[in-house]
């Protein structure tokens, strides 16, 4: 297992019915509170927006909110490009794209500042945990009508008993850890 994995497994709690029965949250905050385990998961999801060469494939690092754009902004740092995030409905000022999309345990809104990206910028999404695929499929479709391309998926855990990863097509995925 390699170092990040192996901080996440270290560092990340399960914390059972939480936030309704039979749904197993991943508690992060102990991951963000230790300077080492955040930096070796930084780098790992910040090598999903770097080709083989290591130079930087992507213009911008979009973060769903709240957990992705807490992980989203240092990779964005590390990869030396812009961050964006993308919050729920009403969040936002200034004119938006709005998506409306179905979690595991109900629906969300998410939006987008209009003017977020430029046509053409290629984008690296990042979350926390990619579960059925709606919060990143919602993205994706934000960053289209924003005129960008998403050209990666990172994620530090990824739920291999969910469809998630089905829903995104060929879209390059990077999980750290699949559970």
């Amino acid at each position: 297992m390699d170092a990040a994995a192996a901080a996440i497994e270290r560092l990340v709690v399960d914390v059972p019915d939480y936030p309704e029965p039979g749904v197993v949250f991943k508690d992060i905050m102990p991951l963000l509170a230790d300077p080492q385990g955040l930096g070796l998961v930084v780098a790992a999801l910040a090598a999903a927006g770097r080709d083989e060469q290591g130079a930087v494939v992507v213009d911008k690092v979009v973060g769903m909110e709240a957990r992705g754009f807490i992980l989203a902004a240092p990779v964005a740092l590390a990869l030396g490009v812009g961050f964006v995030p993308v919050r729920k409905a009403g969040k936002l000022p200034r004119e938006t794209h709005a998506v409306s999309y179905a979690l595991e345990y109900g629906e969300a809104t998410l939006e987008m500042q209009r003017d977020s990206l430029v046509d053409g910028e290629r984008v690296l999404l990042v979350d926390d945990v990619l579960a059925t695929g709606g919060t990143a499929a919602a993205t994706r479709d934000l960053v289209a009508a924003c005129g960008g391309s998403v050209r990666g998926l990172a994620v530090l855990m990824e739920l291999s008993f969910l469809p998630g990863r089905a829903t995104f097509g060929d879209v390059p995925i990077t999980s750290v850890v699949v559970v």
